[in-house]
């Protein structure tokens, strides 16, 4: 029998394209809302003894809170095993606690998804690309956490743009050991921006670690909010000498008019991001290329 599949109202668009892989049956659900804004929600699909998946990620309070509530109520009606699938885990920025009284908001929202109820053969999460790796290990008692990484795509993306001479590259130092492994595992150079602390939040560039003169430099980064560090290091890199300039990143959020950003720079030939956020759906810019996580996600679930 095959996996029965939800999704939160945010997801719809991702749930729809892992359904046309035929591998899950579609889950039915009734939602709409009060008067005073309370959502109700009715799971219409029998789901006892069943293999439950729901996709949502948690782009908001709104959409966490939709996605751990309809959980909690798949396992009560009697779920046999309940995978939650969150392309986009949007807490990552308070992942540790640096001044004195932070609210470390990963910890406490990886505590709350530990909370659901546990399903006959177990809660798995499927959390992809982490900003910081060590969030999977706030998940608590019985919710097992799976990271998947997106090198895949990252990996075929960059090969097609980047040709047969291009370096692969990071903003900064904070993700220079997963772009050395994307490179190593292209058999191409990796480079990193090496900076200088001035004065309190002002650095300034001390080095480039590699040769960029007349390359292609593709700039990788898990995240993009709205782009500011992209173009930082695409200036830096322009300076040294490179060619051409792509970015890739897994989750695009582009905030504050990031896409218009980036594209006014003139200094990015190609932008390539997943649809593993909301933000991608509307996308209609020939600068960027949306690939979907919808095969990745089918693969981790089989």
């Amino acid at each position: 029998m095959k996996k029965i599949l939800f999704h939160v109202k945010d997801y719809q668009y991702l749930a729809e394209k892992v359904l046309a892989s035929g591998l899950f049956e579609k889950g039915e659900l009734e939602v709409s809302n009060f008067t005073d804004g309370e959502r109700y929600q009715r799971i219409l699909s029998n789901i006892e003894n069943r293999d439950v998946v729901i996709i949502g990620g948690t782009v908001s309070d709104e959409a966490t809170l939709e996605l751990f509530d309809l959980a909690c109520s798949l396992v009560s009606y009697g779920a046999n095993s309940l995978s939650l699938v969150v392309p986009y885990f949007g807490y990552s920025t308070m992942e540790r606690a640096v001044l004195p009284g932070e609210i470390v908001t990963a910890k406490t929202r990886a505590r709350l998804f530990s909370a659901i109820p546990r399903s006959n053969r177990g809660n798995k999460i499927f959390l992809f690309d982490l900003h910081s790796e060590g969030i999977q290990y706030y998940f608590e008692h019985d919710l097992y956490p799976v990271h998947i990484y997106c090198k895949d795509i990252v990996i075929e993306a960059a090969r097609q743009y980047g040709g047969n001479n291009f370096v692969m590259a990071s903003t900064d130092a904070g993700r220079a050991k997963w772009v050395e492994s994307l490179a190593n595992d292209m058999g191409v150079n990796a480079a990193f921006i090496l900076k200088r602390r001035l004065k309190g939040d002002h650095t300034e560039v001390s080095a480039i670690n590699a040769d960029v003169e007349g390359k292609t430099v593709i700039i990788y980064d898990d995240m993009i909010r709205s782009g500011g560090s992209i173009i930082n290091a695409a200036v830096t890199y322009k300076n040294a000498g490179a060619a051409d300039i792509i970015v890739i990143t897994t989750h695009g959020l582009f905030v504050n008019n990031g896409i218009q950003k980036l594209k006014d720079s003139g200094l990015i030939k190609k932008l390539i991001c997943t649809d593993s956020h909301i933000n991608t759906v509307t996308l209609a810019d020939d600068f960027v290329e949306v690939r979907s996580l919808s095969g990745l996600i089918c693969k981790s679930l089989g």
